[in-house]
């Protein structure tokens, strides 16, 4: 055994009892060395003499989060980690998993492949593969329907979601719950089945059962997964693969289930999970700042303004613990402020998901106020207040006098420039952007806008606070919209556009729901509020007279169609109701525009609504890479994902462009530019010098 094995791998002898410790932190992934230290050493506890068993344990922490990501789609050394569950199965001694912590994807088909396992009682037990696009591909579907009920394995499976010890207990996973020293239990454990001479209990020598005709129960679970995972491959072979436990021997469905493995490793969809699951752990590593920059303590902060965006943020603060003080002008408006966000904390409660008392706690932690005074004391201050730049300079102007020293001073502007905000104060380096979305105490994802002065431990400080706010912040320079605004800016115009030569919106929105977005531009604008994106072209129309845009949009404003507020928008609402119904009336105004401008309208096709916003977005993203922006394409891709409804398995814009290529991306630009409006397509010299290159956004 090499010296480097030896440390990833302890091996010892205890009373009889071989103990082999995984020691890969932080959660013992199964990569190529480990995989050969836990078999060797499983051979030479099966060839002493003078060992009567073996306990396979990590730490207390962590049993074995599963495989090594990022040796997916690489050829793979021996033994994989079938060949060692194969050496599992072939112990003519008892082998027992003890699981502290956790034991997810191949860290659970290890403890499967054992013939009896224990656990402490706050670890967690699941197969989350498919949150990668992917199967347990080592036995996992043939294992847990045989040592637990179909309907529960499938469950487990096909959403990922770990359950706790005790749940496992009950369902017959775990054979016993044990507390205080797990080895120690461990020991005593394995002593007590020898001395009672209980046989080895191989999962791959039962038998699985459904309850009911199985026939009728496979094709009930096809049906629900199909309907709750709309546009992933991975949960219906998932249920083959469950189907083939009940239908094969052991050893026929197991070499289904790595067929099907094989299969969705080289998806589009899986790779596009796997590029998520890396990206996001990215967003907070940024150049020149590490990760031991000190930060400023975050003990209190305030919000100026109750509005939705207001009392979204006090949220996000309530729910982290901080005690955070919402300030407004008129007390008319503070009551509002605090009644919503009561009732959104009550809505949660009757729910479930929300116990009254926990809402109590939340509210108590908010102190509404109409003074700026009330502040002096927070050590960070989100403004959300009017978007428009006159109002922020004004407020930051006053926040200079109130603010005490060392505050941080975030806008949470969506589109303004942070630099302009920044000098209205005499403290820059205090200054940041904070972008969140709507409602914000919902959505996951924040923009931490970099002003060019804006210090290193301000910057670090914000992206602590932003996981500690349970957000995902991604770091993007000061431009006008910043990353996500700014490409969705391109993506409206060309809908727009579409609708110009012969779309409707419904036919738009419809598309690109069917390609898999939450939510298709022109939903997605009456829920906003028409009237937000009118301010801004009125702001275009002025500072960038070159950016055409359809006045269609103009035009349903002008008639107080601001959306779902007002009742009516691109579409027309029920009382009570946010479900968006086609309105004649729209059709009717589209067909006057059409003649007004002199558009002969034509047959749009679903296929060039989906290409021609996709790769509007795509696009502009690589101006945003090539300007510095965004630090990474993968920063772009979260954003999207995060903050925009983009479908999970695409990957994100700038991923979706990779894996359509990007020179055929730029082709049809290209063909794009000789059609209507074909000026407003300018590809992105970074775009145009990776597709002649055959390199891709996401290195």
């Amino acid at each position: 055994m090499s010296e480097a094995a030896q440390r990833i791998v302890h091996y010892s002898v205890r009373d009889g009892i071989a103990v082999i410790t995984l020691n890969n932190p932080p959660v013992n992934s199964l990569g190529n060395a480990l995989r050969a230290a836990i078999m060797e050493y499983l051979k030479k506890a099966e060839g002493d003499p003078a060992v009567k068993g073996a306990v396979l344990i990590g730490s207390a922490k962590a049993f074995s989060g599963g495989a090594d990501i990022r040796e997916f789609n690489k050829p793979r050394e021996k033994p994989d980690l079938a060949e060692l569950n194969d050496q599992q199965d072939a112990m003519t001694k008892p082998l027992v998993a003890a699981i502290g912590g956790f034991a997810l994807g191949g860290g659970l088909e290890l403890a499967l492949a054992c013939h009896f396992r224990i656990a402490l009682p706050k670890s967690q037990l699941g197969l989350p593969e498919v949150k990668l696009g992917l199967l347990p591909g080592s036995g996992g579907t043939q294992r847990l329907p045989r040592i637990i009920a179909m309907a529960e394995a499938l469950r487990m499976m096909t959403s990922g979601n770990p359950i706790a010890a005790e749940r496992a207990k009950l369902l017959g996973l775990v054979d016993e719950i044990v507390e205080g020293d797990l080895l120690e239990a461990a020991v005593l454990f394995l002593h007590r089945l020898l001395k009672e001479g209980r046989p080895r209990r191989r999962i791959r020598d039962m038998q699985a059962k459904v309850d009911g005709d199985p026939k009728a129960f496979f094709a009930q679970a096809r049906e629900q997964v199909a309907r709750e995972w709309k546009g992933y491959p991975a949960p219906l072979e998932i249920v083959a693969c469950a189907q083939a436990a009940l239908t094969r021997p052991f050893d026929e469905g197991r070499k289904f289930e790595r067929e099907r493995f094989a299969h969705l490793v080289n998806t589009t969809e899986s790779k596009a999970l796997r590029h998520m699951f890396f990206a996001e752990r990215q967003t907070t590593r940024v150049p020149g700042v590490p990760e031991d920059t000190p930060v400023r303590e975050i003990r209190k902060a305030a919000v100026v303004g109750a509005g939705t965006m207001g009392g979204g943020i006090a949220m996000c603060f309530a729910n982290a613990g901080i005690p955070v003080t919402v300030v407004e002008m008129k007390q008319e408006a503070l009551d509002k402020g605090l009644s919503s966000i009561r009732s959104n904390y009550a809505g949660t409660v009757a729910k479930g998901r929300l116990k009254h008392e926990e809402m109590e706690r939340r509210m108590s932690l908010i102190t509404p106020s109409l003074k700026l005074e009330d502040m002096s004391d927070a050590d960070i201050i989100v403004e959300a207040v009017f978007e428009r730049m006159d109002v922020k300079q004004d407020l930051f102007k006053k926040l200079e006098v109130t603010a005490k020293p060392g505050a941080i001073l975030a806008t949470n502007t969506s589109t303004l420039d942070v630099d302009l905000i920044a000098e209205a104060t005499q403290r820059p380096q205090d200054v940041i952007g904070t972008h969140f979305f709507s409602p914000a105490n919902v959505m996951r994802l924040l923009e931490v806008v970099r002003g060019k002065q804006t210090g290193k431990d301000v910057l670090a400080t914000t992206l602590k606070l932003g996981k500690t706010l349970k957000k995902l912040p991604v770091v993007s320079g000061v431009c006008d919209g910043f990353i996500g605004n700014r490409m969705l800016e391109k993506y409206v115009q060309q809908s727009l556009f579409l609708l110009d030569e012969g779309a409707t919106p419904a036919q738009v929105d419809a598309a690109l729901q069917k390609w898999g977005l939450a939510m298709g531009p022109f939903a997605m604008y009456d829920m906003a509020g028409n009237d937000i994106g009118w301010e801004i072209r009125k702001r275009r129309a002025k500072e960038r007279p070159e950016m055409v845009y359809s006045k269609f949009a103009d035009r349903i404003c002008e008639l107080g169609r601001f959306g779902q507020k007002t009742g009516k928008g691109f579409y027309r609402y029920e009382a009570g109701n946010r479900k968006p119904i086609p309105d004649p009336e729209v059709e009717t105004l589209l067909q006057s525009y059409r003649k007004e401008i002199g558009v002969e309208t034509r047959q749009v096709s679903d296929e060039e609504i989906v290409a021609r916003c996709m790769y509007a977005l795509a696009n502009e993203g690589a101006y945003i890479l090539e300007e510095g922006i965004a630090l990474r394409a993968s920063d772009i891709d979260m954003v999207y994902l995060a903050g925009y409804g983009f479908p999970p398995y695409r990957g994100g814009p700038m991923f979706h462009a990779d894996s359509v290529g990007l020179d055929k991306v730029l082709a049809a630009i290209e063909r794009f530019q000789k059609g209507y409006q074909g000026a407003q397509w300018k590809p992105a010299p970074l775009l145009a010098k990776f597709a002649k290159e055959g390199k891709r956004f996401n290195v």
